[in-house]
């Protein structure tokens, strides 16, 4: 028996309780978990935004070291510390194969599976896969990766979410060159990554913007050069921080339609915005034929940073034994699996960057 925290319906409370986790079979790692950070896209599961099956234990942003493998699990052994991929490729799909791993359309697959079992004998699923708020977990091989030298583990589980998609955001994406100005909508843990790749790709004027006035401090020290606290005039205030162009690059990390609307609006002629927020349905967005002709500007989405965990971990790695890249940074608050539950309140409250779960 382990402690989790499972997602027993969607609109449910999570329940922080006992389950029953299976040894690896051929093919899974089991993986002792050192930290896992609690993300939007958690929250996003628990309220239905996403779609995954439930009763299931949630978290897919972790680090830990490796208890036992199964049968043909060859790269990783016992000792070994890993980093979690709750989006691994399957390296066979049309996305695969152009070399667009992080579109892979089977990366989700494994959510189905029959992941752990409750005390009263409820099957419980792996959530996004790798079902980080818990103790322990089993997850597929293709979910772990090796941890990188001289990066504490507690930091390394950052890497599986915040990191890549912030980092991805800037240097996959919208492709940030030096000297290009960029805006950043939502100061959360994602935010705060962003805004770091943003610093180090070079970009000249940064802007953080947050409903939150007390988020300007977290978004400076990330390296944002302007903080605007999110109104109607917002757009305008990034256009007078600009010369009145407005920036090469906007980067939606919050998902709402007027946030996505506005980080269009924030950008140059010919400016592009990547939208990383994962929004709900009923989140439209319009425009009109003219203004799409006039600005030749560029709307794109952006999956798990457009990442390619495999690759970019070593170069983020590189990054953080430099000092350019300070994990550490984006955590507001260190938690035990209790505190799964007020992390989600604060998320919503929109305070604070990432809240990382430290398991004893």
């Amino acid at each position: 028996m382990i402690r989790a925290a499972v997602l027993p319906a969607v609109g449910s409370p999570l329940e922080i309780t006992g389950i029953e986790l299976p040894e690896p079979g051929p093919g899974q790692v089991r993986v002792r978990l050192a930290a896992a950070g609690v993300c939007h896209s958690d929250l996003s599961l628990s309220n239905g935004t996403m779609r995954v099956p439930v009763p299931a234990v949630l978290g897919h942003e972790g680090a830990g070291t490796v208890v036992s493998v199964g049968e043909g699990v060859t790269h990783v052994a016992p000792g070994d510390a890993v980093v979690l991929n709750w989006a691994p490729s399957c390296g066979a799909c049309h996305p695969c194969s152009l070399g667009e791993v992080w579109l892979c359309v089977n990366a989700l697959t494994g959510a189905a599976n029959i992941h752990a079992r409750t005390e009263d004998g409820r099957e419980l699923h792996p959530g996004l896969n790798v079902a980080a708020f818990a103790e322990e977990t089993v997850v597929a091989a293709s979910c772990v990766l090796p941890a990188p030298d001289g990066v504490p583990l507690t930091d390394a589980a950052l890497l599986g979410c915040a990191v890549l998609t912030g980092w991805g955001a800037i240097h996959h994406s919208a492709r940030v060159r030096e000297g290009e100005t960029v805006a950043v909508f939502g100061v959360g843990g994602v935010g705060l990554a962003t805004l770091q790749a943003a610093r180090i790709a070079g970009a000249s004027t940064i802007v953080a913007v947050d409903v939150s006035p007390e988020k300007e401090a977290l978004a400076r020290a990330a390296g944002a050069t302007e903080y605007v606290v999110a109104s109607e005039t917002t757009a305008k205030e990034i256009r007078k921080l600009t010369g009145g162009q407005g920036v090469d690059v906007a980067v939606e990390c919050v998902g709402r339609a007027v946030t996505i609307r506005t980080a269009w609006d924030s950008t140059r002629r010919g400016g592009r915005t990547t939208v990383v927020g994962i929004g709900g349905k009923d989140q439209q967005v319009t425009f009109n034929a003219l203004e799409i002709f006039h600005w030749g500007r560029t709307l794109a989405g952006c999956v798990y940073g457009n990442s390619n965990p495999a690759v970019d971990l070593p170069v983020l790695a590189e990054h953080i034994r430099a000092g350019r890249l300070d994990l550490g940074a984006l955590v507001t608050e260190r938690i035990t699996l209790d505190g799964i539950p007020g992390a989600f309140e604060n998320m919503l409250a929109g305070k604070g960057g990432r809240a990382l779960v430290i398991f004893p």
